[in-house]
């Protein structure tokens, strides 16, 4: 499983989260700064250091963090495919805030004046995103080692773990938060999953991102609202195809998680267009 076609094609916001949270990082860790980044009763409740709460939702404390971070991240970019980027933004404000409300409870009901009490990074959105996760990507393989049973999303929990663990109760108590984010999001509290930004406000997201390898072959694409409905309509109604679908393309489509027979399919549907392909097997996963 590798999220879908490989590079940000259709995950622009993901690209600039990745990029922030990498610049971040590089940059407090060689002022030495990285491991003052968690929060702590005194930092919100006594010298009220607002930066620091803008900051340590991008500023991992460590390079293990930061790699099994960033790898989780580009990942998880498969359900900005899925719902949009200017929906994914929601996404990501929402369990950033709630979050952080979460962890302000939590340190204002324990008081410790230990420094650091939560470790930094962007947990809440790499946490909040296990949710659709575990609820929407399929298993579709299956594996023992030494009587060991594993399926094809093994890898992806285990790197969670492993960030889950980083830094001890510091990073689980920062991961928790980001679940109950996330499962928050997909209960749809207060109506979430239909907020939208503006379109103007969500394209500058495309604007800023470097350029990538992929988008130099292909124009880039808004993600409307309706296209899920459309492909699977189409999905639903066959349109003749010329062209067999590579099978390079087919098996992009089997790592994420699709059956075979089904990506062909969509393939076929799609008239070879594998980011259109990927849209139709997650909409019609999703319903």
């Amino acid at each position: 499983m590798n999220g879908g076609p490989s590079g940000f094609n259709n995950a622009p916001v993901t690209k600039a989260f990745v990029i922030a949270t990498a610049l971040f990082t590089v940059f407090f860790g060689i002022r030495g700064g990285s491991s003052k980044l968690g929060l702590s009763y005194q930092d919100i409740f006594e010298k009220f250091r607002i930066w620091k709460l803008i900051i340590s939702a991008f500023a991992f404390s460590s390079t293990t963090e930061l790699f099994s971070g960033l790898y989780l991240l580009y990942f998880f970019r498969v359900f900005e495919r899925q719902i949009g980027s200017n929906k994914y933004s929601v996404f990501i404000l929402f369990s950033g805030f709630v979050s952080l409300i979460l962890e302000t409870i939590l340190l204002s009901l324990t008081k410790d004046p230990t420094a650091n009490l939560l470790t930094s990074g962007p947990y809440a959105l790499v946490f909040a995103s296990f949710v659709p996760f575990f609820l929407d990507i399929p298993v579709t393989k299956r594996f023992g080692v030494l009587g060991v049973h594993f399926s094809d999303k093994s890898f992806i929990y285990l790197a969670g773990v492993q960030l889950l663990l980083s830094s001890w109760k510091r990073s689980i108590f920062t991961g928790i938060c980001g679940i109950i984010a996330g499962s928050l999001y997909r209960l749809n509290i207060f109506g979430i999953r239909k907020a939208k930004f503006p379109e103007f406000m969500a394209s500058l997201f495309s604007r800023f991102s470097l350029p990538s390898l992929s988008s130099q072959s292909q124009p880039p694409r808004r993600t409307s609202p309706n296209l899920g409905r459309q492909a699977v309509r189409a999905y639903r109604a066959p349109m003749p195809s010329t062209t067999e679908p590579s099978e390079e393309a087919i098996a992009t489509l089997v790592s994420m998680g699709f059956d075979q027979n089904a990506a062909r399919q969509a393939l076929v549907h799609a008239r070879n267009d594998i980011n259109a392909a990927t849209n139709i097997l997650l909409e019609a996963h999703s319903h």
